[in-house]
């Protein structure tokens, strides 16, 4: 095996060398492991090391529960033990180059799931492309998220600051350029890039929110609410030094249990609204340090002015969490007008989408892709104050009644379709035409700053519509539908 070694500030790391020339080096701690002393503590710089350190296979992958049936077979989950979860890996064309363009990828998984080892993120296309390609695991659920009186919050978005951070100071070893970076991420990862904008840290020059835009944000108040009652189902007291006498391993089911809750039965008055709307337990919260306002608010005030910005949705975003599992089968009239409510859906929106669709669990599954993402995106877009551009994906897989639904792009912003099974959410033959043009245009905008279409403004609204030969550039989509959110 053919391998190369790289001088990082912390150390020395030997990586493998493809067939196809790139270079990868897996499982890099960017900071030290948060575990014992660092447990519910702002990140701190990783030990140095003498020597070389092999860094030749993916590192441990943060705590997190499994994802339930049938979404385990469409979102592959890969665990690997281990403390020293706080790691990255790199992919570049060659680290002996200079001056190459760097993407710096935020997974998703609803702040409660994902790592940097899924196979349909690996960075390998992106550097056979001529772009250095990052990729890190940050701290979820209770870990990175929960609010406690006695520790930082926002402990997960502390840890994506200190992994970009990492990323501009030593990925110029690994032949990238850190004065031309871009962020990417999808779902959560979108959201937390959304959120790194409005934060105006310096740390990137573009940004790619994928699925996930800046209205996700809890109020300390309804946060404290989620861990009071974790806590209680563990016997534990809602604090820091008290979680720090539980194992992950036991706290982890006791999460997934209130997570479910918090998504299947949207009741604000248990969860409280920030943490309903967001239809997730453990989200970045409003700390009044880190995080003084909803991202898109501060958005529409100027932040992230300097930092251009490509911001997308898929076409049917929610059916991924209601077709696959037979939820929407489950969805009445009775049922559709009060969880639409709690999701804070407007009566003239909900009544719109009874005609374009034919049954309450559709209809759902359409007003809740637009109230937790293509709204949200729309409005971004609308306001910041710097180049932006946006998206759709339409193309519309065969499997599962799935449609264009949440998660979808992925294979194709990577191109590593190949990774992904037949029983996956693209289906036994996604179109690999269309993963060359998505994946170029990543490509693209990274390197040149250009996607290849008209900005958006409020005024023209053009928008790119991916998996839609016949209409690949659009004017205002759905627009009839935005006014009546507006209003």
């Amino acid at each position: 095996m053919e391998s190369a070694i790289v001088a990082t500030r912390h150390g020395k790391v030997r990586g493998r060398i493809l067939e196809n020339g790139v270079s990868v080096f897996l499982g890099i701690p960017y900071a030290a492991p948060p575990v014992g002393g660092n447990r519910f503590r702002e990140p701190r710089p990783p030990r140095p090391w003498d020597g070389v350190r092999d860094t030749v296979e993916y590192g441990p992958t943060a705590p997190k529960p499994g994802y339930p049936r049938p979404f385990d077979r469409l979102l592959p989950e890969p665990v690997v033990p281990g403390e020293d979860f706080l790691n990255l890996n790199v992919w570049t064309p060659d680290p002996g180059r200079s001056g190459l363009p760097v993407m710096v990828w935020i997974h998703g998984g609803a702040f409660r799931n994902g790592s940097g080892a899924v196979p349909t993120y690996s960075g390998a296309n992106f550097a056979r492309d001529g772009v250095v390609c990052v990729n890190f695991n940050y701290r979820l659920g209770v870990e990175g998220f929960a609010h406690f009186p006695d520790a930082p919050s926002n402990r997960g978005l502390l840890d994506q600051i200190f992994a970009l951070t990492w990323v501009r100071d030593n990925i110029a070893a690994f032949g990238g350029d850190p004065d031309n970076i871009t962020v990417f991420g999808e779902s959560a990862g979108g959201m937390s890039v959304t959120t790194l904008l409005s934060l105006d840290l310096g740390l990137f020059r573009r940004a790619v929110a994928q699925s996930g835009a800046g209205n996700v944000a809890q109020t300390p108040e309804d946060a404290a609410l989620v861990i009071a009652e974790v806590a209680a189902r563990l016997g534990a007291e809602p604090t820091a030094a008290s979680f720090a006498e539980i194992a992950p391993s036991r706290i982890i089911p006791a999460q997934a249990a209130v997570a479910a809750e918090v998504s299947m039965f949207p009741d604000a008055g248990r969860w409280g609204a920030s943490t309903v709307r967001t239809a997730m337990s453990h989200v970045p919260v409003l700390d009044g340090d880190l995080l003084t306002r909803r991202p898109e608010e501060a958005i529409a005030d100027g932040a992230g002015a300097g930092t251009d910005l490509l911001i997308g949705y898929n076409s049917e975003e929610f059916r991924f969490f209601l077709m696959p599992n037979g939820l929407a089968d489950l969805i009445t009239d009775e049922v559709l007008t009060p969880v639409a409510s709690a999701w804070g859906v407007p009566r003239r929106v909900l009544d719109a989408h009874r005609d374009l669709h034919a049954t309450p669990g559709e209809q759902l599954a359409a007003v809740i892709s637009e109230a937790l993402f293509r709204i949200p995106a729309t409005r971004v877009a609308e306001t910041h104050r710097a180049r932006t551009w946006m998206y759709e994906f339409a193309w519309r897989s065969p499997v599962h009644n799935l449609g264009a639904c949440h998660a979808l792009e992925l294979g194709f912003v990577f191109d590593t379709l190949a990774s992904i099974t037949p029983n996956g959410l693209a289906g036994p033959n996604p179109p690999q035409p269309l993963a060359d043009t998505m994946h170029k245009v990543w490509v693209d905008y990274a390197t040149t700053g250009a996607p290849g279409w008209p900005q958006y403004t409020p005024v023209t609204r053009q928008t790119r519509r991916f998996g839609d030969p016949d209409n690949p550039l659009v004017t205002a989509p759905n627009d009839h539908l935005r006014r009546l959110w507006h209003d």
